[in-house]
């Protein structure tokens, strides 16, 4: 255990790089890291730099706005979520996370339409965003579209194999999706 945790601590130096090029690297090593986990133990932390990383992907001001919407989102102001969201987008249509933290705020008030147009932009932005995945499976679950929320949670788990629970849910999602096995 104490090895793991300082690999972590190694993998998560590179995260803290400032330039777009850094960050990016940075990204490409932890999400490499993630897929090699070991364990959820591992798992966890680098998933949480990995957030951090995104969420922090912009400039100040976007960052700020990321921020902000995040705390309306918890207040349950999802409309006034929308538009942080929105303006950090309007600042910088390129940070990716935007999109998705603006898809959990429409989805939590009821524009699913919208939630998955934006869920669709943070995968042209990050492929690899796995909470984006987990979000466009519940979406899907909540629309009993169970071979739509399969085939997220099986994009999800070939990046972030040690996600917790996800084997189990992955077969209770094949299992709604393709029938019971025999």
């Amino acid at each position: 255990m104490r090895r793991a945790l300082l690999l972590l601590l190694l993998l998560t130096v590179p995260a803290l790089a400032q330039t777009p090029a850094e960050r990016a690297s940075a990204l490409n090593h932890l999400l490499d890291a993630l897929k090699a986990a070991p364990s959820e133990e591992v798992a966890a932390p680098l998933e949480q730099q990995i957030m951090l990383n995104l969420v922090q992907a912009g400039s100040p001001v976007v960052t700020l706005l990321m921020s902000s919407g995040s705390r309306e989102m918890q207040a349950d102001a999802n409309q006034a979520a929308i538009e942080d969201f929105t303006d950090a987008i309007t600042l910088d249509p390129n940070v990716a996370e935007a999109y998705h933290q603006r898809a959990r705020a429409r989805f939590a008030a009821g524009d699913v339409p919208g939630a998955i147009a934006d869920i669709e932009q943070t995968l042209r932005h990050e492929p690899r965003d796995f909470a984006a995945l987990r979000t466009l499976a519940a979406i899907a679950e909540s629309r009993k579209d169970w071979k739509g929320a399969y085939a997220a949670w099986q994009k999800l788990l070939a990046i972030d194999p040690m996600t917790p629970g996800g084997e189990d849910k992955l077969k209770d999602l094949r299992r709604l999706a393709l029938g019971d096995e025999t």
